[in-house]
């Protein structure tokens, strides 16, 4: 049972992360209705995909630095609902999930964390 739920503590904000990734991809579709020519297309989505990009660039990092991974969707999520402190639906769309997902990422690099000073030997 402790190895089912150190699994799903592992696996959860990953999936999340890809999950929320293809979330936002989608406010990428809009470039397809603006009646621009190819490249223009292609240019503007490659801009609206960055936020993507950059997901996908930390959840690459979380395999090695989940803590900081924690870190960075923590402050992104707070960074986001600052600065969008009017919208509050956004709020609750974009740094909701960025402040869970960073939340269980710490969540994970802490129990692992505790994991292994347990099982270091200790000096007498």
């Amino acid at each position: 049972m402790k190895i089912l739920s150190n699994q799903l503590l592992f696996w959860i904000p990953r999936i999340l992360t890809i999950l929320f990734a293809g979330f936002i991809s989608l406010f990428a579709l809009d470039v397809f209705q603006e009646g621009r020519g190819l490249w223009e297309t292609i240019g503007e989505l490659f801009v609206h995909l960055i936020p993507t990009f950059i997901l996908i660039a930390l959840l690459v990092m979380s395999w090695k630095w989940e803590w900081i991974v924690g870190s960075v969707f923590i402050i992104l999520g707070l960074a986001y609902m600052i600065m969008n402190f009017d919208y509050k639906q956004w709020i609750i769309a974009i740094s909701g999930p960025m402040l869970l997902i960073g939340i269980l990422y710490l969540l994970d690099w802490n129990k692992r964390k505790s994991k292994v000073n347990d099982t270091k030997p200790t000096r007498t």
